[in-house]
């Protein structure tokens, strides 16, 4: 067996203590969501890695998780979202669909809420534990239920934090960055220093700007050549990974750099009008809180919609304006109709909206509709998931593979069951 040079272990050896220290905030205990209630965040198991699978319609991929051992080796670990599950992409809310494949992420997860439903295989709870060989222990968790899915610049945003850039070594527009992560005030790192690659097609911005590497080197910013300090200098950075040479174990890549508070928000304000008309044409995810029900089919539906989406949406929802509410799947796919979403939908008007008065749990976003209907339908129940439009919004056809028809043919029959996920 070829022995690594001592700097190559000594890395990889340093990346090993780097994850065991990431994974040490981590829920110690396994936790189970509840039915009708939005977990805590901080009981989510937390690991990282890059998407390598998705299946967006049914909201679910698999994840290479970073391990303790050599990363290359770690086989794809299946995920699903959970109905309240929050994507989220540059700074901004996203849908599974927005993330390149290749993007790493940061998870937090959860058991099955119902192993008997779950979409991706469910695990002995302890398999976090687990060594597998070369790829070491935490590769293949029992939390593969997502609260809460985002790529680096979002977590960074969401806990005050940044990247700070050390030093960078450059070659032929290729090269590294010697960066930590830490507080956007203060020093100090989270998990010390950590090498990462970079090459021609990494993009960096400024302000409305898309640099190359060329344009720092003619700034005089970053050497044609050779090494340079850059003294901590803030930045936020997309990363990614790809195979690397020389026997390297785990080793990122940064796909994206951001300089400024500037480019970032553009790519955030981007991203936000992408899923902003997602969630019109494809309506807002809510679950069933109670239900009233009248005579003669009619109803009253007390509804929490699902949070995470930019606040314009739930702005939409007025009271005294027409809407309609349709059954969904844990997945979010509406159920029912022969051709789309408002085929079966119960139609009628939000009698009231009702904002909680105290910070909403992850996955919620306080807000309550009451909606009266005078024609319930079956999938309007306590506890089921539902998908809600205001009137206002344009009521448009989605793609076939994004409802379940009227129950007339096996879903087998477009997509394949968890059994087509290899169980590691």
């Amino acid at each position: 067996m070829t022995r690594l040079p001592n700097a190559l272990w000594l890395e990889a050896l340093c990346l090993s203590l780097s994850w065991l220290a990431s994974t040490a905030t981590a829920a110690d205990e396994p936790f189970r969501p509840e039915a009708g209630k939005f977990p805590p965040l901080e009981m989510a198991l937390s690991y990282r890695g890059e998407l390598v699978f998705q299946d967006h319609v049914n909201r679910r991929g698999s994840i290479r998780v970073q391990g303790a051992g050599t990363y290359f080796r770690n086989a794809p670990h299946p995920f699903a979202m959970l109905p309240y599950g929050i994507v989220r992409y540059h700074g901004a809310p996203a849908d599974l669909r927005d993330i390149p494949l290749g993007t790493v992420l940061r998870v937090r997860a959860f058991l099955p809420p119902d192993p008997k439903n779950s979409a991706v295989p469910v695990l002995p709870i302890n398999n976090r534990d687990k060594n597998a060989g070369y790829s070491g222990a935490g590769t293949a968790p029992a939390e593969n239920h997502v609260l809460l899915l985002e790529d680096e610049p979002s977590h960074c945003l969401r806990e005050g934090k940044v990247w700070k850039l050390k030093e960078v070594e450059l070659q032929s527009n290729n090269g590294i960055i010697v960066a930590s992560i830490g507080p956007k005030a203060g020093e100090g790192g989270e998990a010390g220093e950590e090498k990462m690659t970079f090459d021609a097609a990494t993009r960096i911005w400024r302000g409305r700007e898309c640099l190359g590497i060329e344009d720092l080197i003619a700034e005089g910013v970053w050497p044609a050549t050779g090494k340079k300090s850059l003294g901590d200098q803030p930045v936020l950075l997309g990363i990614t990974w790809r195979p690397t040479p020389d026997g390297i174990f785990t080793r990122f890549h940064i796909s994206d750099i951001w300089l400024d508070e500037a480019s970032m928000q553009r790519a955030a304000h981007n991203q936000t009008e992408v899923h902003k008309a997602f969630i019109r044409s494809r309506w807002m995810p809510a679950w069933i809180d109670a239900v009233e029900y009248g005579k003669f089919g009619r109803a009253k539906v007390t509804a929490t919609l699902f949070g995470g989406m930019d606040a314009s949406l739930y702005a939409d929802f007025k009271k005294d304006a027409p809407a309609l509410m349709n059954a969904a799947e844990n997945t979010l796919k509406h159920c029912g109709g022969a051709y789309g979403p408002a085929h079966m939908a119960s139609r009628g008007r939000i009698l009231d909206v009702i904002k909680a008065p105290e910070e909403a749990p992850l996955g919620s976003s306080g807000v309550q509709i009451v909606f009266e209907t005078d024609l319930i339908i079956e999938g309007i129940r306590p506890g089921r998931v539902v998908r809600a439009r205001p009137a206002s919004w344009p009521q448009v056809d989605v793609p076939r593979e994004e409802y379940l028809g009227d129950g007339s043919f096996s879903l087998e029959d477009r997509f394949p069951s968890p059994a087509i996920f290899p169980k590691y």
